[in-house]
């Protein structure tokens, strides 16, 4: 038996969060060390380890979390400028294997990003 991932404890309300929304697929909530005056994590409830581990039955999920995304920084008031990232795999960032999209407002955001 795998070990639940955090996320998934979150989604269980084992482990409290800040949940600024959730539907029937995802749960989106505050970071708890946020790099930005908004910074959300959308994450799906059926865990996918990564990104490049998504399969094309994923795709309606994949959209969705985007949209979400979308709406979880116009409810936040960043409805015209916001970031969203995605990283896939250690050597990309990620730290918690569970897809999951960041959204990221309210101050300067440069490019390239890192």
């Amino acid at each position: 038996m795998t070990q639940a991932t955090l996320f998934e404890r979150i989604i269980a309300r084992e482990i409290p969060a800040t949940i600024v929304f959730e539907d029937a697929q995802c749960l989106a909530f505050k970071d708890i060390n946020p790099q930005a005056p908004l910074h959300a994590l959308v994450v799906p409830k059926r865990p996918i380890p990564k990104v490049s581990d998504a399969v094309p039955s994923d795709a309606a999920l994949l959209g969705h979390l985007l949209l979400v995304a979308a709406q979880v920084a116009r409810d936040a008031g960043y409805g015209e400028a916001f970031r969203l990232a995605i990283n896939n795999g250690a050597g990309a960032g990620q730290t918690v294997f569970h897809l999951h999209v960041h959204v990221l407002a309210g101050r300067p955001l440069t490019w390239p990003p890192g």
